[in-house]
């Protein structure tokens, strides 16, 4: 438990247990592994939400079938000496696999292109692809890429994040996980970082949004 919480210092006691149950599948009872929780003080403060009128979001729609529908969006951090990079991060909205995180200085709708059609050759092609309205987006490119593949670029309005929850929810994890818990060298650094977590996210993981299984877990019951 100790090791567990030091390698994920984010983590609550939920997610704790539920790896501890359904990916190490360890039979120990709910209270008991509560009971050493709390002796260990690795209890996590809870901070207060804030509260905030909201008007009420459209439905998100939800995926059938993987490959449904993916999402992508960008992030940005930077190195330990000031440079900005970006990320870009596409998942399966399914069951919120992480199909790819590419990172670089800069990610042009070519970079954009090439790392989806990386993600096709093996994964299999997507109905439609839910983005924002970026400059990488909406360009000439990418839109007749998606059109001489047969894929529906679903942009969400300006200024409505939540119709992109899946991703965004996505990023959050990635933020709070490992990109702000380290300051790297270079963006090669960042690269492999995100590879090695990104393979911990989808079978490691559990996700609270699949019934807190992992990606993978969700994957094996359609396979």
């Amino acid at each position: 438990m100790v090791r567990l919480t030091d390698n994920h210092r984010n983590w609550s006691f939920g997610l704790c247990f539920l790896y501890l149950r359904n990916v190490k599948r360890f039979s120990w009872n709910h209270k008991r592994v509560y009971r050493i929780y709390r002796e260990l003080e690795l209890n996590l403060r809870i901070k207060p939400k804030k509260r905030l009128v909201r008007e009420k979001p459209q439905p998100l729609a939800v995926p059938e079938t993987i490959n449904d529908s993916w999402s992508m969006d960008f992030m940005h951090d930077q190195l330990n000496d000031g440079r900005s990079y970006r990320l870009f991060n596409v998942i399966d909205d399914y069951n919120r696999e992480g199909l790819g995180i590419e990172v670089d200085f800069l990610l042009p709708s070519e970079r954009v292109i090439r790392t989806l059609d990386n993600i096709i050759e093996w994964r299999g092609k997507p109905r439609s692809i839910r983005c924002g309205n970026g400059p990488e987006y909406v360009c000439g490119k990418l839109l007749a890429w998606a059109e001489s593949q047969g894929i529906h670029l679903a942009f969400i309005q300006p200024g409505k994040p939540q119709q992109n929850t899946y991703v965004e929810r996505y990023n959050r994890t990635v933020r709070y996980d490992w990109l702000a818990q380290h300051l790297l060298e270079s963006t090669e650094e960042v690269q492999n970082y995100a590879t090695r977590w990104l393979w911990h996210y989808n079978n490691e993981r559990p996700n609270m949004g699949l019934g807190e299984i992992t990606p993978q877990q969700k994957l094996a019951m359609v396979a």
